[in-house]
């Protein structure tokens, strides 16, 4: 797929450090209950590590309490990207990236019961975001 932002792999890791190059271009996973982004109560816009792009607000961020920053809707569908992620043994999830530069996010899950109007949980990697104080 083509993006609007498209670097070389060289490119991307002189710009990301070790972690978001993990996390963002190899699809890695953070360690949980490691990003402040989880518990901040902040007002802000998060955006894309890699590219920028505005992905999430902290109006659709919530405590799942699942080690990761949690969402209940991306800012608009536009934003994101969902593919099928059969990477896990006995299991399909939903991977989520960015739409503008292709990067792994996260995950998306539905039907867990949280008490949000879209009844999902954007499992996003704190360190694939940035945090803007709105």
């Amino acid at each position: 797929m083509a993006y609007d932002v498209e670097k070389t792999e060289q490119e991307w890791k002189a710009e990301l450090s070790r972690e978001e190059y993990q996390v963002l271009r190899k699809s890695g996973t953070e360690r949980p209950f490691s990003s402040p982004i989880e518990t901040d109560t902040t007002p802000s816009v998060y955006g894309c590590r890699a590219c920028g792009s505005e992905l999430f607000r902290s109006d659709t961020k919530f405590d799942a309490h699942c080690g990761w920053p949690a969402f209940y809707s991306p800012m608009a569908e536009d934003r994101v990207e969902y593919i099928e992620d059969r990477s896990m043994f006995g299991g399909v999830r939903i991977e989520v990236r960015c739409a503008r530069c292709g990067s792994h996010l996260g995950h998306v899950f539905e039907g867990e019961g949280f008490d949000t109007p879209t009844d999902q949980r954007f499992c996003i990697n704190g360190v694939a975001l940035t945090q803007q104080p709105d």
